[in-house]
């Protein structure tokens, strides 16, 4: 196994506040960072020693990108896989683009999901109306129509009831290809995070509890106040998929409770991911230092907890014009990621508290 050591540079696809976050953590062990972007002033871009700011399928600017780095991962899925994949002749990329072709597509995971042994909700692919009929005969009412590849937070689905219509539904989506989910009646929605390095070694975070509002993540609570065997079973769950997709570096896969107490994975995401982000100051080893290990060949670090449990609230639109009042409260640690507009919906930071 090839060690990436102190001193190298890491190649970050995506510009994002993820990217800004592992971009700091990289620099805590020594680690310059080189992000891929389209966006010039992105989070990412501002804290990192290089950028390059171009599409990411964009030639010139993948093999300059090659040549300026010494590893490459990337913080978000709606990347082209080719691209990835061109650049994963040349450099070590971690995880590997088969794994981003996997979750950036919900056919291919779902598939991948059931064929690891995880239970999910019933579905259907769907690739045009007859197929959204035939599926809706099968799943039943109410039932969510999401598109195949590039929905998040909500966006890129369509729910479906006993009157509506099945074209206009699908026509609505604009899309080629679809999955019809058949509704979950859940207790609570969870999510659990695995980091693996490259010899196969894990660590696993406390699976948390997870409160959306408006199809967007509000709240975490770190550990989840669940039993502990489904705790445990949330661990063993986010295992398997990890040493199924050949892991490395992290994978987030979160999970709707069944009021019997059965877990159903809902979606997966190799990266750091929201639902983690209590780690920053939750844990000894929060999941953008973890990420860093784990793509460069380094030990895991401890996923313990500095204190008892950990509460995270995301910080959205104009949310964020709340920091004077959170930075009064002595207990709230603040994190803003230095995005320029305040949009509704738009994560402009998030702000936790531990209890020790």
């Amino acid at each position: 196994m090839t060690v990436i050591a102190p001193g190298s540079t890491i190649g970050i696809v995506g510009g994002g506040q993820l990217g800004r976050m592992s971009a700091l953590a990289a620099a805590r062990l020594g680690y310059d960072c080189h992000i891929l972007t389209p966006e010039s002033d992105s989070p990412a871009v501002r804290v990192a020693a290089g950028a390059i700011v171009a599409p990411y399928d964009d030639p010139a600017a993948l093999a300059a990108f090659a040549e300026a780095v010494d590893v490459v991962t990337f913080e978000f899925e709606n990347v082209p896989a080719p691209a990835v994949a061109w650049l994963a002749e040349r450099r070590p990329v971690r995880p590997g683009w088969r794994v981003l072709e996997t979750t950036q597509d919900r056919i291919l995971e779902k598939t991948f999901l059931n064929g690891a042994g995880i239970e999910t909700a019933q579905w259907r692919p769907v690739r045009g109306a007859d197929d959204l009929r035939a599926a809706l005969t099968d799943l039943g009412t109410p039932a969510i129509l999401k598109t195949a590849r590039f929905g998040y937070d909500g966006k890129g689905q369509v729910r479906l009831t006993r009157d509506s219509d099945p074209a206009a539904a699908w026509d609505a989506l604009c899309t080629e290809a679809a999955v019809l989910e058949g509704m979950v009646d859940f207790a609570t929605e969870a999510a659990v995070i695995v980091a693996r390095g490259p010899d196969g070694a894990m660590a696993v975070y406390d699976p948390v509890r997870t409160v959306h509002a408006n199809h967007i993540l509000d709240t975490v609570e770190a550990p989840a106040p669940l039993p502990v065997s489904v705790l445990d079973q949330a661990r063993t769950l986010a295992r398997r998929a990890a040493e199924a997709l050949d892991l490395v570096g992290l994978l987030a896969l979160e999970l709707f409770v069944t009021r019997d107490g059965r877990l159903l994975a809902n979606e997966m995401a190799p990266r750091p991911h929201n639902s983690g982000h209590w780690t920053l100051d939750g844990c000894v080893t929060d999941q953008f230092e973890q990420l860093i290990r784990a793509v460069c060949g380094l030990p895991l670090g401890s996923v313990a907890l500095h204190g008892r449990s950990a509460r995270m609230k995301n910080l959205l639109g104009d949310d964020v014009n709340t920091w004077a009042t959170l930075l009064a409260d002595p207990a709230a640690k603040l994190h803003l990621y230095g995005k320029r507009e305040a949009r509704a919906g738009r994560k402009m930071g998030h702000v936790t508290w531990v209890e020790s």
